[in-house]
């Protein structure tokens, strides 16, 4: 079993510049602690939901603050940007950190969003990102790039920067049906899902399944993880207080653009701590409460990467710091001897 650490960077009660900093301080402490395989970040535009509008930009300077810990986007919204500067500048995250981007791809979830930038069709913006998904792949070849497409055309484009990875950065890619599994088994992806823990254990079955059958070592399997909003303190009672009301901050803002456009989400958020609670997406406690509630979801969900959000809505440098400190030296070690169940 491996750890990450997820954050939307989501607004807190500093302003936006200590937020920043604070953040930066949290990937030092990931860096420290020797858990920590990397940090995923999300990207989002217009929303208090999302910070840092521009992974780029945030993760260069988390590349300087750092020196083991491997970061990147969880996911580059493809569709919103060009991919041949895309290229470019994941190419220089990847040089500046001398090999420690893990490269996380996706359309963009928020048609609210991608509107802002322009994108107004989900059917367009699903070729985009096809499309920009292909010129990135080619482009990592080297040489010149040749594509033509209905949004994007190349001819004979010089590949000038690549990145320091060999031959790319590892593709990491956010599932929500099974059949995305059978894509993944073919370029070899790192998945991530966010559903309940049964729902985990059929997209994790699915792709251990795929990888089997398209022939591939079963030693190399990637990984296949899931988020989690985990906040541990001293006592159940303090970390259940913390984690209601940074909960409750964090739920607001997923509601914001849905309530300013009046728009019916897709997917029903679980707004209500308790029921959140009961549907496995968060673990708060004691040390000892989150190491066996944690054990409990490794099992049931089959997972291999647990990527832990001990930064959200309200909480404080010091109270996501503290709860990184009691998983590293009380939890971690425990639950890095478990092994994914069998089906």
């Amino acid at each position: 079993m491996k750890f990450g650490a997820f954050d939307h960077i989501d607004r807190s009660n500093v302003s936006t510049s200590d937020q920043y900093e604070d953040r930066l301080r949290l990937a030092e402490a990931y860096d420290a602690s020797g858990w920590i395989h990397a940090y995923h970040m999300a990207e989002h535009h217009g929303t208090p939901l999302g910070m840092a509008p521009s992974p780029p930009v945030f993760l260069a300077s988390l590349a300087q603050r750092t020196k083991t810990l491997r970061f990147g986007a969880m996911v580059f919204c493809l569709a919103a940007y060009h991919p041949y500067r895309f290229y470019e500048e994941i190419c220089m995250l990847d040089q500046l950190s001398r090999g420690r981007l893990e490269l996380g791809i996706g359309r963009g979830v928020n048609p609210t969003e991608l509107s802002f930038l322009g994108i107004t069709d989900m059917k367009i913006a699903d070729a985009m990102y096809a499309e920009s998904l292909e010129v990135l792949l080619r482009a990592f070849e080297g040489g010149v790039l040749n594509f033509k497409g209905e949004h994007y055309t190349f001819d004979n484009v010089p590949i000038v920067m690549q990145p320091y990875q060999k031959p790319r950065p590892p593709l990491w890619y956010g599932i929500g049906s099974p059949g995305t599994a059978v894509w993944a088994a073919k370029h070899g992806v790192n998945l991530m899902s966010n559903l309940p823990p049964g729902g985990v254990r059929v997209l994790s079955d699915r792709y251990r399944a795929e990888w089997a059958n398209a022939g591939r070592d079963p030693g190399e399997f990637p990984f296949f993880g899931s988020t989690k909003f985990t906040v541990v303190a001293d006592t159940d009672a303090e970390a259940v207080t913390l984690a209601k009301a940074a909960y409750a901050m964090y739920s607001d803002h997923t509601q914001h653009l849905a309530r300013t456009y009046g728009i019916r989400k897709r997917r029903e958020w679980l707004s209500d701590f308790d029921e959140a609670r009961a549907a496995g997406l968060i673990a708060c406690g004691n040390p000892t409460s989150v190491r066996d509630y944690l054990a409990n979801f490794i099992d049931e969900s089959g997972i291999n990467y647990l990527a832990v959000r001990v930064a959200f809505g309200g909480l404080t440098f010091e109270q996501s710091r503290h709860s990184l400190d009691l998983l590293t030296e009380h939890v971690f070690p425990d639950l890095a001897e478990l092994e994914p169940s069998a089906a």
